[in-house]
């Protein structure tokens, strides 16, 4: 297995392995359409066998930052056709990354809507929002009854990935959010048939992937989790009761043979990240750590020695557009400047310059 050589998900033909990671860059504004600046950073990144969105809000409610583009309206989804078509005109693969931030953002970020959760617990901590840092609210537990609404708002927002040209979807329920927030026995203390029990915990995400998979295909659909992270509250502390939890998540979704696992892990050659792989049975992205770069020799390695079958790349993708260029033939890369992950403007988005052919 060759971090170079193609690879096929679902209904997707990747030309290399080197997957660029979701990346949150909030260059799209109050309203939340994608402009050209937009269109033109995952242009360059074209070379990359996959491009991954960054998270985007399949509803009003679901917005967990400023800047953060949308699938919602019609300007939102105009936006998006630009930025597909531009991928697809330079020869690239892009799916969208579907995010319901659940709890974690404010009603001053998401337009005044209710911040819902699967249980009333609060994050301990400050969330940035339009009118400054404020504390975390303690979200809206959702009734049985409105738990439908929530999966067709997946669903919907999936829909309208694929009309806007985006060639599959990734169903985020890793780092805290919304569906990893009902994985967690930390977040989700819920009494009814979505809370308690590791399926019970499992079942809304479930739900959503069975439901998107029929709307789109399921070859056209993947999946992201990050086990034991540990991030904005959803812990995971208890290795049997996550053993149990992905376990059973895996085995239920498994029939549905979707496109990909997509798995954030410090430990991605360990027992429980091969034993997801196993029960999943198909093709396993590995993201080996967040806020940590991947190196050149990390990728080759993971894939050479049989741990995952392609590799998802932060920071080095940001730094570089023809990173798969530069990998393959192991040139020097260009140093990403965190100073500029985030806001507003070409610095440190569109600027990072390719190396001359």
């Amino acid at each position: 297995m060759n971090l170079f050589s193609p690879l096929i998900l679902g209904e997707l033909e990747l030309p290399n392995r080197v997957v660029m990671a979701p990346l949150t860059r909030v260059r799209s504004g109050q309203d939340g359409v994608p402009g050209p600046l937009v269109a033109e950073h995952y242009r360059q990144r074209a070379s990359l066998g996959l491009i991954v969105s960054e998270g985007t809000y399949p509803s009003p409610a679901g917005q967990g930052f400023s800047g953060q583009p949308g699938l919602v309206t019609e300007e939102q989804l105009a936006g998006w056709e630009r930025v597909t078509s531009a991928v697809h005109e330079a020869g690239g693969r892009i799916v969208a990354q579907v995010m319901h931030a659940g709890r974690v953002t404010h009603s001053d970020t998401n337009g005044g809507h209710a911040v819902v959760g699967p249980s009333g617990i609060a994050i301990d901590g400050e969330t940035r929002t339009n009118t400054g840092k404020k504390p975390f609210p303690v979200p809206h537990e959702l009734t049985a009854e409105e738990l439908p609404a929530v999966v067709q708002e997946f669903v919907q927002a999936s829909r309208n990935a694929v009309n806007a040209g985006f060639d599959g979807v990734e169903l985020h329920a890793a780092n805290g959010y919304l569906l990893h927030e009902f994985l967690s026995p930390a977040s989700n203390q819920r009494q009814d048939g979505h809370g308690g029990s590791p399926a019970n915990r499992a079942r809304f995400v479930v739900e959503v992937v069975q439901a998107v998979a029929s709307e789109i295909g399921a070859g056209r659909v993947g999946i992201r989790i990050s086990p034991e992270h540990n991030i904005q509250d959803a812990l995971e502390i208890n290795a049997d009761d996550v053993r149990a939890t992905y376990g059973v998540l895996m085995d239920t979704i498994a029939p549905l043979q979707l496109a990909y696992l997509s798995i954030l892990h410090h430990n991605p050659a360990g027992e429980l990240v091969q034993d997801l792989r196993e029960r999943f049975a198909g093709p396993l992205l590995i993201n080996s750590g967040f806020g940590l770069v991947t190196s050149r020799e990390e990728a080759v390695a993971l894939l050479t020695d049989g741990h995952a079958d392609a590799v998802v790349v932060g920071r080095p993708a940001i730094a570089n557009p023809d990173l798969v260029r530069r990998w393959q033939e192991d040139l020097p890369l260009n140093t990403p400047d965190p100073l500029t992950f985030y806001g507003a403007g070409a610095k440190g988005y569109t600027d990072y310059p390719a190396l001359a052919l």
